[in-house]
């Protein structure tokens, strides 16, 4: 995996602070692989209580995100129960590991 123990710590400790402290977030993509240069920062966050505004709130998760991680570029997927799942839930869940 390649996110420093403080950016684990980051990412955790905004998710909380913006989704709330039910949220939990799985990082999936290449910052899995050790072998791979760059990439951005792929989480899935899950929320288990209803979202609203769906959209502002993953906006917010990825500024602040990379406002707080020196500028790496964050894609935030958000997984809710009155969300639709798409394909990419499916592979972030099953690759993804939980911060």
């Amino acid at each position: 995996m390649r996110l420093t123990p403080e950016q684990i710590q980051i990412i955790r400790r905004t998710i909380a602070e913006i989704a709330g402290e039910k949220a939990t977030v799985r990082l999936f993509g290449s910052r899995l692989h050790d072998q791979v240069k760059g990439g951005d920062i792929d989480l899935l966050v899950e929320i288990p209580d209803p979202v609203e505004n769906a959209a502002v709130l993953g906006a917010r998760l990825e500024a602040r995100l990379e406002r707080r991680l020196g500028g790496r570029k964050v894609d935030v997927v958000l997984a809710a129960p009155n969300l639709i799942r798409q394909p990419i839930h499916q592979v972030a869940e099953q690759e993804g590991v939980l911060l």
